[in-house]
């Protein structure tokens, strides 16, 4: 037995006795999504045993419905901060035992850590890791986002050991003397499958491609637009990718020729995420692929560091957009959805990018139950935001909107021009009533 491999023997914990490590007054980062440490997060109701106090946990995206999120018991032991929902949080939300923390993704660590340093509690960072190698270094796999940056600035680090979480590069490599306590599983490593697209979703990514030159870096994330986007963009030429989450259909760009990474202006020749999650073929092209660098979200979403991309295209999402320009993209009227990620940033920063463009992409109405019960179609263009949205991209940064029925470009335009080009993009039954009421309300 070498060093490191009795360094890791003597860390070695069931996740109780390693939950044992947690303080009073602690303040517990979890990876994010598919890199959560299942098999520690599932005994959090630990802490009650031990007798801990005030302790708080920092969620992002977590894929599992944990008991100790909806035991009204662990109250005074675990507050819980989400920094973007998932259905289990909003169905949590609802019980009054999670709180959301508004903040872009690049900032969000900085300012959580300001106040818990000014608060004198200690950090800790529970992940999911590949196992050691012979040189004593983990991998934290299929999450970057901010895991690495925790420990940097000397955030405990628990780690949970998985033989079926790929190994990769970049901002990801944790040494065994980092760690203060290793547990060992060997769960499946979550799998999603694409979302099949509708003829609408092929409708907006035929307009999106459109946009994107050859040359272009994107950025895509996961659903049925981003997805219908990608095969629209298989003809491109010498694509590159800079982006928060790596997916399946980014390995069918590079696998078809369309990415080859060779003009972004930024480490070519390296396709650039923070996380992914996806299908066992998509864990099997990053495990081992130099190629592929997963770096921190306070370099990959930071809008300077895209800038410096050439022809930088984001692609995001959003529920509705009022006829200034604002986007409501993470709250249904005082309903907390989902979150800001990175959305804010990539719009900016592709702004900063030669030749960069930002796009919002949304079908034109969604369904909805009116007041006499019975199903209604509603746009999602509208004069006001609805009652409690948040804006998440505001009037000053939106460039591009797609719908299926066009292409709105409001860089640079006045409100009353702005207006008019949502109209034109918004669903033909609704134009006249967004005209009426911008007339009403002066939107010009």
């Amino acid at each position: 037995m070498n060093s490191f491999e009795l360094m890791y023997s003597e860390k070695l914990k069931t996740p109780e006795q390693a939950l044992e490590l947690i303080q009073d007054g602690d303040y517990m980062f979890s990876a994010q999504a598919g890199g959560e440490p299942a098999a520690i997060l599932s005994h959090l109701q630990h802490l009650k045993k031990t007798g801990v106090k005030n302790t708080t946990l920092n969620t992002c995206l977590p894929l599992q419905y944990y008991e100790a999120f909806k035991d009204p018991k662990m109250q005074g032991v675990m507050s819980h901060n989400g920094w973007f929902f998932s259905a289990a949080l909003r169905d949590v939300h609802t019980k009054k035992m999670v709180s959301a923390i508004p903040q872009s993704s690049t900032s969000v660590l900085r300012k959580v850590m300001d106040r818990v340093r000014y608060e004198k509690r200690r950090p800790v960072v529970l992940a999911t890791v590949s196992p050691m190698d012979a040189h004593g270094y983990m991998s934290l796999s299929v999450s970057a986002i901010y895991e690495r940056d925790l420990i940097n600035q000397g955030a405990l680090a628990i780690v949970e050991v998985n033989p079926n979480f790929p190994r990769t590069f970049g901002d990801t490599q944790v040494h065994i003397s980092e760690v203060a306590a290793v547990v060992e599983s060997d769960r499946p490593i979550p799998i999603s499958k694409l979302a099949a697209y509708t003829d609408v979703d092929a409708a907006i990514g035929k307009l999106i491609a459109s946009l994107v030159e050859d040359g272009s870096t994107i950025q895509l994330g996961i659903g049925n637009i981003p997805n219908a986007v990608a095969a629209e963009l298989k003809s491109k030429k010498h694509l590159g990718i800079h982006t928060e989450m790596f997916t399946e259909t980014m390995v069918d760009l590079i696998e078809c020729g369309a990415v080859d990474n060779s003009c972004k202006g930024l480490l070519d020749g390296y396709s650039v995420c923070s996380f992914t999650m996806g299908s066992q073929r998509l864990y099997d092209y990053v495990n081992n692929n130099p190629s592929v660098l997963f770096k921190s979200c306070t370099f990959t979403n930071d809008p300077y560091t895209i800038g410096k991309n050439n022809k930088f295209v984001s692609i995001n999402a959003t529920l509705e957009v009022d006829l200034t320009g604002q986007c409501a993209s993470e709250t249904v009227g005082y309903q907390q959805w989902s979150g800001t990620g990175g959305q804010s940033e990539t719009v900016q920063g592709a702004q900063m990018s030669k030749g960069g463009k930002s796009i919002i992409a949304m079908h034109a109405t969604y369904k909805a139950k009116g007041a006499d019960g019975k199903e209604v179609l509603r746009s999602k263009i509208v004069p006001f935001l609805h009652e409690g949205a948040t804006v998440t991209t505001s009037r000053n940064d939106v460039d591009y909107v797609v719908t299926e029925y066009g292409i709105a470009w409001l860089r640079g335009r006045n409100v009353a021009e702005r207006a008019e080009a949502l109209i034109q993009i918004a669903h033909p039954d609704f134009r006249e009533e967004l005209r009426a009421q911008a007339q009403q309300y002066m939107i010009w």
